[in-house]
């Protein structure tokens, strides 16, 4: 996300105020649900005594990830509903200044697409995995796996001057 939207000097400045907090929200709110279905998943495999099958995991992280999504864009709505244009402007401006929110993003949406394409390949040797949910969860995890990314290599990697 951080590549795709132009950011200014000045928050009052800022386009695109409500296009890049909707769009960073719901991003997170699809991770956030991913990692749920992936918990979920887990509790089911020992609570329940079921068996963790790719399909079944795949399937529980994409469903999670649309749960998510549709959870916080209510709560975006609710929060945001009546504001002025400023505010808007100026949540989204601190979200492109913020460096670890534009890390997470470059670490995350690239994993997304990773994830996504892992998924989509198996469809060259045989059936899709887990089917449409299958796909989201391909995108859910592989963000998950570029946030661990990004966190382990903000620890390992030596700090740069800015």
């Amino acid at each position: 996300m951080s590549y795709f939207y132009p950011t200014t000097e000045y928050e009052d400045d800022q386009p695109l105020g409500r296009t890049i907090l909707t769009t960073h929200v719901l991003s997170r709110g699809f991770q956030l649900g991913s990692a749920i279905g992936v918990l979920n998943s887990g509790a089911a495999v020992l609570f329940k005594r079921r068996s963790m099958t790719v399909p079944f995991l795949l399937r529980s992280a994409g469903t999670g990830g649309f749960i998510g999504t549709g959870i916080v864009a209510l709560g975006l709505i609710g929060r945001m509903w009546g504001r002025e244009e400023i505010e808007w402007k100026d949540r989204s401006w601190r979200l492109r200044y913020n460096s670890g929110q534009v890390a997470i993003d470059n670490w995350s949406e690239p994993a997304a697409a990773l994830g996504v394409l892992a998924v989509a390949s198996r469809r060259l040797t045989g059936p899709l995995i887990g089917g449409w949910r299958g796909l989201a969860g391909g995108a859910g995890i592989g963000s998950l796996v570029g946030i661990v990314g990004c966190m382990c290599a903000k620890s390992i990697l030596p700090k740069q001057s800015e």
